[in-house]
C-alpha cells in the first residue's frame, strides 16, 4: 500500500531542546580557525587590544542580525531559514537565490573543517596520514591518507546525524561545554601566572583606530553559522519566544571564546623573540607547537597538561562544526525538496525523524572535496564573505518588509539597520582596492562568478520543470544577480592585473636594484609589462565570455517567462482546477490536500483555526483485486470506495492522497455528527465483507488547540486509529492485502 507523501508537511520530530539549540548555534559558528587562523587574521592586523575591541564591535552588529532572525523564526517556523524568509516575503525567485548562496556557505564551512583534520594530524601526530601522495594542486600536496581521513570523519558524522538524533544533540552539548571549559582553563591560568600587561597592545606602525576598524570589518563573518538553528525551527521542543535569548547567548559565548584565544596567544612566546609581535611575524617558518601560539602558551603555563586540553578543545571545535553544518544543510535540502527545487526525496524524513537523504546528499558531495587540496578550500571559504553578506542582507530586508506590514517599529529599525550593514560590508568586500588591499583572494572572486553562473543554469532547469508556476515571476532579481556577477568578474579582472603587476614590478626591483638600465634591461622590463598586458587581455576575454553566457541564459529564461505570461486567466484557472482534481475519482487531489494543509497550518500557528476533525480512510483488498482481476477492476473498486466515502461524508471535502488512501476534513454538520458517521461507515464496511463491495477502514482525530501543533500531528492520530480499525475488519474476515 502506498503511504501518504508528506513532502509538503512538517514531519520533522520536535525533540531539539533549548540547550541543544544553543550548542548547535555555538558549535556551528566556531571551528578550526578559532584556535589556528586567529593569529594571521586578527593579531597581525590589530594587536591584542585592537582585535578584542574590533571583534566586540562586530558582535554588537551581529546582535542586530540575531534580532532579525529571531523575529522571522517566530513568524515563519519552517525548516529552511533564510530561504523561507525571502521566499515568503519576496517570492520564490528571491528564495532560490538565497538558498543558492546558503548552500555554498554551509558547504564551505563543512569542507574547511573536514579538511582541517589532516592539518591537525600534521601538527600533533606527525606524518601518520601523509601517505600515498597523489599530486600537488595549487602548491598543496594532496595525500590519499589525509583525504581518506577527511572522508571517514564526514561519513561517521553523517551516519550518526541520520540515525542518532538525540545522541548528536547530547554530543553537541558535551563538546560545546568541554571546548569552552578547556579554552577558559588555559586562558585563566595564563593570565594568572603571567601577572603583567601584554605589550605592545596595538601594531606600532598603524593608528589604533584604524586597527580596530579593520578588525571590526572582517569579524562579523567569524560568526557565520550561529543562525544554523533557523533550519531546525520545526524541531524545537521549546517556546519560540526564547529564540532571541538563545542567539544572543550564542554570540556572547562565541565572542568570549575568540577573545580568550587571542589573548592567550600573546601571553607567551619562545625566548629567541623579543615580543609576541616578532613571534607572530615568524609563524610561517615555524612547525609543531611553536607554530600554534595558543598551544605554545598552554604548554608554557600548564606544562604537559596544557596541549592535550587544547587538542581536545580543537577536536570539539572541528566536530561540532561538522555536525552543525551537515544538520543545517540537510534541513535546507529538506525544505528545497518540499518545494521541488531539489529532488522531492530530499524533502522526506526517515524512520528516525530526520532528513536522511539530505544528510547523505551533503556527505556524498563532500567526499570529493578533500581531493581538491586545502588551498582551493581556502578560496571557497573566502567566498562565504560575499555569500553571507547576501544572506544576512536578505534576512534583514525580509524582517524590515514583514515589520512594515505588521507595524512592528522595533523590528523595522533592526531590519533596516541590518540591511545597511550588509550593503556596507558588501561594498567593502567588492571594492578591495578602495577600502583595503584585498578582502579576499583573487581566486575567490572568480569562484563567486562561477557559482553565480551555475545558479543561472540551475534556475533554467527549475523553470523547465515548474508546473506550479511559482518561479520566473521576478526578472529584477536575476538582473541584479547578473549585474553582481559582472561586477565581481570585473573585480577579479582588476585583482588579477594587480597581482601580475606586483609580481612584475617586484621582479624588476629585485633584479635591477641600484643599477642603471641598459637597453637589455629595458627589454626585460618591456617583456614584464607584456606579461601584464597579456594577463589583462585574458581576464577581459574571460569576463566577456562569462557575461555573454549569463546574458544568454537570462534572455532564454525571460523568453520562457514571456511565453508563460501569454497564457489566459481561463487557461491558468483550468490548469489549477486540473491540478486540484483527482482524475480517477473526481474528488480533490493530493496537490489540493497539500495546499489545504499549508492553509490550515498557518491558521493554527496564528491561533484562528476553528474546530474540525480529520478522517483517514483506506480501501481494503485493493492489491488482491489488482493481482487477481487486473488494474482496471482495481480502478473501478477505488471509484466505488470513493463513492461510499463521499456518501457518508456528504458535507465535507474528500481528498485522494494515495493509491487507496483518502482524507476527509470534517466541519459543520459532519463535524457535529462525526462519531455517528464513523460508526455508520464501519457498520457498512463490516456488512460488505465477503460480498465484493468496498470495505473501507477509517480513523478520525479532532483538532485540539492546546495539543495540535499542525495538521500532520492530527493526521498521525487519525492514521493510527485507521490501522486499528483495519485490524478489526481483518479479524472479521476482510482482505487487507
Amino acid at each position: 500500500m502506498e503511504k501518504l507523501d508528506h513532502s509538503s508537511s512538517s514531519t520533522l520530530t520536535r525533540s531539539l531542546s533549548a540547550g541543544g539549540a544553543w550548542a548547535f548555534s555555538v558549535g556551528t559558528s566556531i571551528g578550526w580557525g578559532a584556535l589556528v587562523v586567529t593569529n594571521n587574521a586578527y593579531l597581525k592586523q590589530g594587536g591584542p587590544v585592537g582585535s578584542v575591541l574590533g571583534i566586540t564591535a562586530a558582535a554588537l552588529i551581529m546582535l542586530v542580525i540575531c534580532r532579525n532572525y529571531a523575529y522571522l523564526m517566530n513568524a515563519y517556523p519552517e525548516a529552511g531559514g533564510a530561504y523561507i524568509y525571502s521566499r515568503e516575503e519576496f517570492g520564490y525567485d528571491h528564495g532560490f537565490l538565497t538558498s543558492w548562496f546558503l548552500t555554498l556557505t554551509y558547504f564551505a564551512m563543512l569542507w574547511a573543517n573536514a579538511t582541517s583534520l589532516p592539518l591537525f594530524a600534521r601538527y600533533f601526530l606527525g606524518n601518520v596520514f601523509r601517505v600515498g601522495k597523489m599530486y600537488t594542486l595549487f602548491g598543496y600536496d594532496v595525500y590519499f591518507g589525509e583525504a581518506l581521513l577527511s572522508i571517514a570523519a564526514v561519513a561517521v558524522i553523517a551516519f550518526l546525524c541520520a540515525c542518532r538524533k538525540r545522541v548528536m544533540e547530547g554530543m553537541m552539548l558535551g563538546m560545546a561545554v568541554f571546548l569552552i571549559a578547556g579554552i577558559f582553563l588555559c586562558f585563566v591560568t595564563a593570565f594568572i601566572r603571567k601577572g603583567q600587561p601584554v605589550t605592545p597592545s596595538f601594531i606600532p606602525e598603524k593608528s589604533a583606530f584604524s586597527q580596530i576598524i579593520k578588525i571590526a570589518s572582517i569579524s562579523p563573518w567569524a560568526f557565520i553559522g550561529f543562525e544554523s538553528i533557523s533550519h531546525s525551527v520545526e524541531e524545537f521542543s521549546f517556546r519560540k519566544t526564547r529564540i532571541f535569548r538563545i542567539l544572543v547567548i550564542s554570540i556572547a559565548v562565541t565572542t568570549l571564546l575568540y577573545v580568550m584565544v587571542m589573548l592567550l596567544s600573546v601571553t607567551a612566546y619562545p625566548p629567541e623573540y623579543a615580543s609576541w609581535l616578532d613571534y607572530m611575524k615568524d609563524l610561517d617558518h615555524l612547525e609543531g607547537i611553536k607554530g600554534l601560539p595558543a598551544f605554545y602558551a598552554a604548554e608554557h603555563y600548564l606544562g604537559p597538561f596544557g596541549v592535550p586540553v587544547l587538542m581536545i578543545s580543537l577536536l570539539c571545535l572541528i566536530f561540532t562544526s561538522l555536525i552543525g553544518n551537515i544538520t543545517a544543510l540537510s534541513r535546507l535540502f529538506y525544505s528545497l525538496g518540499r518545494d521541488h527545487i531539489l529532488p522531492a526525496r530530499l524533502g522526506r524524513v526517515n524512520k528516525y525523524g530526520v532528513p536522511g537523504m539530505g544528510i547523505a546528499f551533503a556527505a556524498g558531495i563532500s567526499f570529493l572535496i578533500p581531493f581538491a587540496g586545502r588551498t582551493a578550500i581556502g578560496w571557497i571559504v573566502d567566498v562565504t564573505m560575499l555569500g553571507a553578506t547576501l544572506i544576512y542582507g536578505y534576512v534583514s530586508a525580509a524582517a524590515m518588509h514583514l515589520a512594515r506590514k505588521r507595524s512592528d517599529r522595533t523590528e523595522f529599525v533592526t531590519g533596516t539597520f541590518g540591511l545597511v550593514i550588509a550593503v556596507s560590508f558588501g561594498l567593502y568586500t567588492l571594492l578591495p582596492n578602495l577600502f583595503t588591499t584585498g578582502a579576499m583572494a583573487t581566486e575567490s572572486y572568480f569562484l563567486f562568478v562561477i557559482w553565480g553562473v551555475l545558479g543561472f543554469i540551475y534556475f533554467r532547469i527549475i523553470l523547465g520543470k515548474d508546473q506550479s508556476k511559482h518561479f520566473g515571476r521576478s526578472i529584477v532579481v536575476w538582473i541584479a544577480l547578473l549585474s553582481l556577477v559582472l561586477f565581481v568578474a570585473l573585480v577579479w579582472m582588476s585583482q588579477s592585473i594587480m597581482v601580475a603587476t606586483d609580481k612584475g614590478m617586484q621582479y624588476v626591483e629585485e633584479f635591477y636594484t641600484g643599477a642603471g638600465m641598459t637597453s637589455a634591461q629595458a627589454g626585460i622590463v618591456a617583456s614584464q609589462m607584456q606579461i601584464v598586458r597579456q594577463t589583462s587581455a585574458v581576464s577581459i576575454l574571460v569576463v566577456l565570455a562569462l557575461f555573454g553566457l549569463s546574458l544568454g541564459i537570462l534572455l532564454n529564461n525571460y523568453s520562457l517567462m514571456n511565453r508563460r505570461a501569454m497564457l489566459t486567466e481561463e487557461q491558468l484557472g483550468l490548469m489549477r482546477e486540473m491540478a486540484n482534481k483527482d482524475p480517477l475519482t473526481g474528488v480533490k487531489s493530493k496537490h489540493a490536500f497539500a495546499e489545504k494543509e499549508k492553509q490550515i497550518n498557518e491558521q493554527i500557528q496564528e491561533g484562528r483555526m476553528e474546530a474540525f476533525s480529520l478522517a483517514v480512510c483506506d480501501v481494503n483488498g485493493l492489491k488482491y483485486i489488482n493481482d487477481t482481476y487486473g488494474h482496471k477492476a482495481g480502478d473501478e473498486h477505488i471509484r466505488k470506495a470513493c463513492h461510499m466515502i463521499c456518501t457518508f461524508f456528504d458535507h465535507s471535502p474528500v481528498y485522494r492522497t494515495g493509491g487507496d488512501e483518502f482524507v476527509v476534513i470534517l466541519t459543520g454538520d459532519d463535524y457535529q455528527n462525526r462519531k455517528t458517521i464513523l460508526k455508520s461507515l464501519h457498520s457498512a464496511s463490516s456488512e460488505h465483507i465477503g460480498s465484493g463491495e468496498a470495505v473501507v477502514a477509517a480513523g478520525m482525530a479532532d483538532y485540539i488547540p492546546e495539543k495540535s501543533s499542525s495538521l500532520h500531528s492530527i493526521f498521525e492520530q487519525a492514521d493510527a486509529r485507521m490501522y486499528e480499525n483495519k485490524k478489526e475488519l481483518k479479524a472479521k474476515g476482510a482482505v487487507s492485502r
